[in-house]
């Protein structure tokens, strides 16, 4: 190795238009401008089928797009993954399945989750799937408890889905059955936190979804539209709502029931999972309960064993980056704030928790602060910035990465203003991180896990209107070396290239499973 490497993930950091909705051209970034003038560089796809999904109609997510990155290879993922399985019929066959149904016979079936078409957490056609199958094979009784979504599909869509939803309930409606919507709420309101950031958040959750608590609607139409009125908020951002008849609620959540979790993806699946799943749980009440026969739709965390009992068996990721690495006993420093931590530990190792070789290996995570992205879009990049630095000057590893949630975090919020100061800080991070590169003599990449930031507006109808989902549009490889002067190949490359340049920067032998390496 000629020298250590450092990876910079400008999490939803994407090439826009240039435009007026252009969050990464509208702010002020004369170090990513000048890297970009002066540096060999290349623009990455990072959605679709670069990153395991279905089409390239699907956008990417911060959870492939870290898998793409730190494996070097493409895996069916989420919504692909589970689309086979429903479509195959192996998901419906699964032992799983056969037992949630069987113990639902003579009680109720339940399905928790995020109510869209986004592809990054969830699918609506899944549930529908579930649902119909349940009705088949004889369940009389099930209900919907659902997250609404507007952040990855348009803000204010919610109503469009819980339609679609209704509409099958209304066919699966059949003599001496229930089928209906139970309880939901936004998603960044109840129940979907990650990384153990906002603990009340899940459990409001529960005391929507299990006790019943919470105000009642006698539609969950009625409580999307009375809510807007009220607060102006957008779908994932609406408070929690209870669907009662004569005055009390249509299906708190029993014990004994049956209770699936539809959302494919992990990191905000797991929280609630473990508030189903633990007998030793302890991060809030939970008067009264007894248990339920609980399943994921996927495994959220093999090594945690979250959930213990899943439908779709995950993708067996392996020959990662970190494996690779760690054979030729190659020094490793992972840092992020708790919001993105996950990304360059879990996720980046093929979704497995810890670490596959202590003695080579240091992650450092930084407590994100819980508070709205949009009041403070430095976040943690000042905090990370300094603890990256710090290991780059200790000369004590030899392949540094960190993730800056930045684009990301803020870019969901819509918050123009707060998007662009986001991109001024991700920014700043990356002068003071290139300063070091020189000082140290580290050979300095930077990307991006998908797009956000760049695209916060969308044009439908005439009509443009706040974008919070990612967008398509493809991301930046950039090679800062002050020293040696690189050259890109000719190509179209995806995020799954980028390990296999890191390796070849090295001078090791990537697996054979590998993408190319874009030098």
């Amino acid at each position: 190795m000629e020298k250590p490497i450092v990876l910079v993930i400008m999490d939803g950091v994407g090439k826009g238009d240039g435009g007026s909705g252009d969050a990464v051209a509208v702010a002020n970034t004369p170090t990513l401008d000048h890297l970009l003038a002066t540096c060999p560089h290349t623009y990455l796809k990072a959605h679709g089928t670069a990153v395991g999904l279905p089409s390239d109609d699907d956008m990417g997510n911060s959870e492939v797009g870290h898998n793409a990155l730190g494996c070097g290879q493409v895996y069916s993922q989420g919504a692909k993954l589970v689309g086979e399985s429903i479509e195959n019929g192996v998901l419906f066959a699964s032992a799983t399945w056969q037992e949630l149904i069987a113990n639902a016979q003579d009680k109720a079936l339940h399905f928790m989750g995020l109510l869209s078409d986004g592809n990054v957490h969830s699918n609506i056609s899944h549930l529908i799937a579930l649902l119909k199958a349940a009705h088949a094979a004889g369940v009389k009784k099930a209900y919907c408890h659902i997250l609404l979504d507007g952040r990855d599909v348009p803000a204010t869509s919610a109503l469009e889905y819980v339609g679609q939803l209704e509409a099958v309930l209304a066919q699966l409606n059949t003599e001496g059955c229930d089928y209906a919507i139970a309880s939901g709420g936004g998603r960044m309101q109840v129940t979907m936190d990650r990384y153990e950031a906002n603990w009340p958040m899940v459990e409001l959750g529960w005391r929507t979804h299990v006790q019943g608590l919470g105000r009642q609607f006698a539609s969950a139409a009625e409580a999307i539209e009375t809510y807007r009125a009220e607060t102006g908020c957008i779908d994932q951002d609406l408070p929690a709502f209870v669907v009662a008849r004569n005055g009390a609620p249509v299906a708190p959540i029993a014990n004994g029931d049956s209770v699936i979790l539809f959302n494919f993806r992990g990191d905000r699946a797991q929280e609630i999972s473990l508030a189903f799943d633990r007998k030793d749980f302890d991060k809030f009440d939970r008067p009264g309960y007894t248990g339920v026969k609980f399943a994921g739709m996927l495994q959220y965390d093999g090594d945690l064993n979250i959930p213990e009992n899943y439908l779709v068996q995950p993708p067996v990721i392996t020959n990662t980056l970190t494996e690779v690495l760690c054979k030729a006993g190659v020094t490793e420093y992972a840092v992020s704030e708790t919001q993105k931590y996950g990304h360059v530990t879990y996720f980046w190792n093929g979704n497995r928790s810890g670490k596959v070789d202590e003695s080579l290996e240091e992650y450092v995570e930084i407590p994100s602060d819980v508070i709205p992205f949009e009041q403070a879009p430095a976040m943690k990049s000042k905090e990370i910035t300094e603890c990256l630095v710090e290991a780059m000057a200790s000369g004590k590893y030899q392949f540094l990465r960190c993730n800056f949630p930045n684009g990301d975090m803020v870019g969901h919020t819509g918050v123009m203003e707060a998007v662009v100061t986001a991109m001024e800080c991700v920014d700043n991070s990356l002068k003071a991180i290139m300063e070091a590169a020189d000082k140290y003599g580290y050979t300095l990449l930077i990307t991006a896990d998908h797009g956000n930031a760049d695209q916060m507006t969308e044009t439908k109808k005439g009509k443009t209107s706040v974008r919070t989902a990612h967008s398509l549009n493809a991301v930046p490889f950039i090679i800062y070396d002050k020293e040696k002067a690189y050259t890109i190949k000719q190509g179209a490359y995806g995020l799954a290239n980028v390990a296999p340049t890191v390796v070849a920067m090295m001078g090791l032998t990537a697996p054979d499973c590998w993408e190319s390496s874009m030098i």
